[in-house]
């Protein structure tokens, strides 16, 4: 890069360039402002690529972050077109084997966060999909607004349109070794900005480590697998009864109780572990599975054999299927509290912005366009 791309004053200075990252740089790019965005690494290698690239709105907390998604997810499909990648699936088939978890979609569908939902009876599922309904299935939540994309293709383009649309400059391998603003120190020398923010993934020490500890972040460390195309296309992202009791706009429903009690019985290694199904297609027919939940100040990243197959064996379960060959398996680590995110600001023109819920993808770009919003107002 030449030193005549980073002269002068930037806009906005950016740290990091995972999604959340990105999120706030096409926000304040479209305002006509002067972006750079600094990162460590070569490319997005962490939480941003590694996950399902599912984005959802039925079942993300009700309020602020379920309008966020809803606004996340119009912009996914903007960029899809813009930065031209696919959106390989559209909408959620959230299978249920038990009475509880279909009091749960009734519930739900009561409220305002069922719009775009509708339940299927097993025979309305199987007419439609019968290659994963199977007897077990009471009942099936159908939506038509969440997506899928390939978070390892996506995110690259994104960068890329980024740069060569909007003019956002992209300074890789650089570390920010200290930021009194307008100056950010880096170890590729000094940037200029006028306004930054600091988007730092689950690094929990590099920057303003005092202001992230007072929210009592730590890391969640989840095994995820890739297998092999089963020769059917799935009718949309693939859920089981496990999810209702994670995702916060099923779970905080009075109907949830019955369910995880249920679930504790009759799946308690699977709940102990921090288990939910959750089966995206890919374009070349695979699927991706997953997940788990561990957490820690320092994750392993070693993946445990039999956490594998408790997440196999739910999808055999909810699909009624044996697994596919297994084609790959990885470790993601994202911060994780006890809130969906939060932002900070240590200073009026610093904000410091975390997703501690693993929701990145599902409600980052909204929020990328508050903070930009706050830091600079209503106009460029």
């Amino acid at each position: 890069m030449s030193q005549s791309m980073l002269a002068g004053v930037f806009d906005l200075a950016v740290v990091g360039a995972g999604i959340i990252g990105m999120s706030c740089a096409r926000a304040a790019a479209m305002k006509g402002l002067r972006v750079i965005v600094i990162d460590r690494d070569s490319q997005s290698n962490g939480a941003s690529v590694r996950n399902f690239g599912f984005v959802s709105v039925t079942g993300q907390e009700r309020g602020t972050a379920w309008s966020r998604a809803r606004r996340t997810c119009a912009i996914w499909e903007e960029l899809a077109e813009q930065a031209e990648f696919p959106i390989l699936q559209r909408g959620l088939w959230m299978t249920t084997r038990r009475p509880e978890a279909v009091a749960i979609l009734e519930a739900f569908l009561e409220t305002e966060m069922g719009e775009g939902c509708k339940i299927l009876s097993r025979a309305a599922a199987r007419a439609r999909c019968g290659e994963i309904v199977n007897e077990q299935v009471q009942a099936v939540l159908s939506s038509s607004i969440d997506l899928r994309v390939e978070s390892r293709e996506a995110i690259p383009r994104i960068a890329a349109w980024l740069a060569a649309r909007l003019g956002v400059v992209f300074l890789r391998q650089t570390a920010v070794l200290a930021a009194a603003p307008p100056r950010i120190e880096t170890s590729r020398g000094v940037v200029e900005a006028r306004r930054w923010r600091c988007v730092p993934g689950d690094d929990m020490v590099s920057l303003y480590p005092e202001r992230i500890a007072k929210y009592q972040v730590t890391r969640c460390k989840l095994q995820m697998l890739r297998l092999a195309d089963p020769g059917f296309h799935l009718p949309g992202i693939v859920m089981s009864d496990l999810g209702l009791i994670r995702y916060p706009g099923f779970s905080a429903l009075a109907e949830a109780a019955p369910l995880r009690a249920s679930l504790e019985s009759g799946q308690g290694e699977h709940v102990k572990h921090g288990i939910h199904l959750i089966v995206v297609q890919s374009a070349d027919g695979s699927l991706v599975v997953g997940d788990s939940h561990h957490y820690a100040a320092t994750p392993d990243y070693f993946t445990d054999e039999r956490i594998d197959q408790l997440i196999l064996e739910e999808f055999s379960a909810a699909t009624g299927r044996p697994p596919p060959a297994v084609r790959e398996r990885w470790v993601g680590t994202y911060a994780s509290a006890d809130r969906t995110m939060f932002i900070d600001a240590p200073a009026c023109d610093v904000r410091l912005v975390m997703i501690t819920s693993g929701s990145g993808a599902s409600i980052g770009f909204a929020i990328g366009e508050e903070v930009v919003t706050d830091l600079f107002g209503g106009s460029a």
